[in-house]
């Protein structure tokens, strides 16, 4: 869960500031300090960045970009793709340095209203380096496809 303080500082481009909390089952439930940005990158691609810093100390990264590509007024495309990276290991949330995580997905949603729109997608995520073998030790395994069903909804 986060909260965040967003803050235009360009035309399409804001600049947050919050927190975020982690709950996990049975582990840690790390508090983090987030800085980041959000905006209109060229060609209309969403993009979203942020570094979190625990009160372990621990800093982490997340970017992810979204481009909406309407097939009609009220049918959109939506691929999107994710980076996750560590500044070191932390083996108790089993994430190793470096790149940690890649994700990405399609959805395609249908907007009953511009406020209100469910979606059906498909996404793909792979644990990359350190992460990857740290999930196999623990008998994961660290590539993931699967579906998403969900309601976008704003107001």
């Amino acid at each position: 869960m986060q909260a965040l303080y967003s803050r235009a500082v360009a035309p399409f481009w804001d600049v947050q500031a919050g927190v975020r909390q982690d709950f996990r089952e049975g582990g840690e439930n790390p508090t983090h300090l987030v800085l980041g940005v959000q905006g209109l990158a060229p060609y209309w691609w969403e993009v979203d960045a942020a570094a979190f810093l625990s009160t372990e100390g621990d800093l982490t990264a997340r970017v992810e970009a979204e481009y909406d590509q309407r097939i009609t007024q009220r049918l959109i495309l939506q691929p999107r793709f994710e980076l996750e990276a560590s500044a070191s290991d932390i083996p108790e949330l089993g994430l190793g340095s470096g790149l940690t995580h890649v994700e990405a997905g399609v959805r395609l949603r249908y907007e009953i209203a511009r406020e209100f729109a469910p979606y059906v997608g498909v996404e793909w995520s792979r644990d990359l380096g350190d992460t990857a073998d740290l999930t196999r030790a623990l008998g994961g395994d660290p590539e993931h496809t699967r579906v998403v069903v969900g309601i976008k909804a704003w107001f």
